[in-house]
């Protein structure tokens, strides 16, 4: 019997610095069940993986038992996929290395788990079930509180040796007198491009310039990306002007990842792109005008095509259909 049938659903565990979200997924894509609970507040790493468990295994048996799931993914901030821990994150309250996966696996029955970072899970997850559905070549580009990035080459992500490879955020683009990034280093496209990145800008053209802005009526250090999105759409200079230098930051920025891998598309993700052509136009714009020649014209930008509500449990839950094949080799 097709083990697909035997085994119709998928666990999706979404790790984020305030909450931590989990659903069980179908092949379809349909969250069938899902729950939440507080990331913070647990002295352990042992002790927030109980939890979990303790809120994860009624949904599980409401909806067929531990013999209905296929397997889980787990997204997670600086999720290593090769080890199953999450390394050093600095969003997390637990330090150092954590064998999540293995903590989870061994309170549910076993059941494989798999586990990478956040923006890895999102490319996977527009794989399976979003945007780059039949695509080998793409890479997703997350744009929230940072730029995360997933790298699609030849149908597999890209892992490099160590688990870490993609940190697309982090390439440098302005290397004198640049930002000062999270990271600790400088100028990264992070700093510039993320939804903090969009605020700093704010803050940045209001101290320099003078021309009026509805802007000017915000404490400038409770200004957000969405501030700056709806003085935009009030046709505001300044704001529009910021969503301009965003987009041609991170056109120039695309323009090289293209040369790097020639991905059929760049996919958006993320509380950024609710800005649409705001953001969009001059991306494009920016990246046909960086780009090398040869490349011209054959990348497409495409927003996500997941419910952002969803997205974040889908992407990690696409992990789940795959993880038995590493565990147990091919099935049929």
């Amino acid at each position: 019997m097709n083990s697909n049938m035997e085994k119709p659903y998928v666990v999706g565990i979404d790790i984020g610095g305030t909450n931590t979200v989990f659903g069980i997924v179908d092949a379809r894509g349909t969250i069938i069940a899902s729950s939440s609970i507080k990331t913070a507040g647990y002295p352990t790493a042992a002790e927030y993986a109980d939890e979990v468990c303790k809120n994860l295994l009624p949904l599980i048996i409401a909806n067929g038992g531990v013999d209905k799931i296929r397997g889980i993914g787990v997204g997670a901030p600086n999720g290593n996929y090769y080890t199953g821990t999450i390394e050093f994150a600095p969003n997390l309250p637990w330090k150092g290395k954590i064998p999540l996966a293995q903590l989870i696996s061994e309170q549910i029955d076993g059941i494989p788990v798999a586990l990478t970072n956040d923006a890895n899970a999102a490319a996977i997850g527009e794989m399976t079930y979003g945007a780059a559905r039949g695509m080998k070549d793409f890479i997703v580009i997350t744009l929230g509180t940072g730029v995360g990035s997933g790298i699609v080459v030849g149908g597999n992500l890209v892992y490099g040796h160590d688990g870490f490879a993609g940190e697309l955020g982090h390439v440098i683009m302005r290397r004198n007198n640049g930002r000062q990034c999270g990271c600790g280093r400088q100028g990264c496209l992070e700093a510039y491009a993320s939804a903090t990145g969009v605020a700093r800008t704010a803050r940045e053209y209001l101290e320099i310039r003078k021309d009026e802005s509805v802007l000017r009526d915000l404490d400038p250090d409770e200004i957000t990306s969405k501030d700056v999105y709806d003085a935009a759409m009030k046709n505001d200079k300044i704001a529009l002007e910021i969503f301009e230098a965003t987009g041609s930051m991170l056109g120039e920025a695309f323009a090289d990842f293209v040369a790097f891998s020639s991905p059929e598309a760049i996919i958006l993700f993320g509380g950024l792109t609710k800005a649409g052509d705001l953001i969009m136009n001059p991306i494009k714009r920016s990246m046909e005008k960086n780009m090398l020649k040869v490349y011209a014209g054959k990348t497409k930008l495409l927003f996500s095509q997941l419910k952002e509500s969803d997205a974040a449990v889908l992407g990690a839950s696409a992990l789940g259909w795959e993880v038995r094949d590493q565990s147990a080799g091919l099935e049929v």
